[in-house]
């Protein structure tokens, strides 16, 4: 279930705000800024190609990338037993900004994205048939946990896709890890 938990920056153990109301998720996000919506499921094959994921869900993704100007989508998934699993995840672990909004929608599995907006900390568990979009230049951060499982479509704006400027904060290492927080 998709869980909604906001910090305090300064206090990263006891959580103001914790829900699992989808509406109020996505009421709690949107008024920061950030797009949260669930997308409906569609049958896909185990083991479904990008080309077919894309075609599944080719409505959405040309909705978004009318309203958003987004030019391009692909997918990304990734499995407990890839080889670089640990090299990935470290990859999004410290907490960085972009210059395109950060658009993902989770086909299957799951993650926790951490949006640092004013002084609080907004911790997302993501899951399948969610929708978020980071807005450009807000501070964040991905756990995709030490087993990671999700595939997820991506969209873009700039051909050259995910491209960070990481702020050299230590924030990210004080929250509580995928691990701590999904059972």
């Amino acid at each position: 279930m998709t869980v909604l938990r906001i910090y305090n920056e300064n206090d990263p153990v006891n959580p103001v705000t914790v829900t699992e109301d989808s509406a109020e998720i996505a009421t709690l996000l949107n008024e920061k800024g950030v797009r949260f919506e669930h997308w409906p499921t569609r049958t896909l094959e185990a083991g479904a190609s990008q080309d077919e994921i894309l075609e599944a869900y080719a409505g959405e993704v040309e909705r978004l990338k009318g309203e958003c100007g987004f030019t391009t989508a692909d997918v990304v998934s990734l499995s407990p037993a890839h080889p670089d699993k640990d090299a990935f995840r470290q990859k999004f672990l410290s907490e960085h900004r972009h210059v395109e909004d950060e658009v993902r929608f989770f086909v299957g599995g799951q993650g926790l994205f951490y949006l640092h907006m004013e002084d609080k900390v907004y911790v997302v568990l993501c899951q399948q048939n969610d929708l978020i979009s980071v807005p450009d230049g807000t501070t964040h951060w991905f756990d995709m946990g030490p087993e990671p499982s999700f595939t997820c479509i991506r969209l873009f704006s700039n051909p050259e896709g995910w491209v960070a400027d990481f702020t050299g904060s230590d924030i990210a290492t004080r929250f509580p890890a995928f691990e701590d927080l999904v059972q």
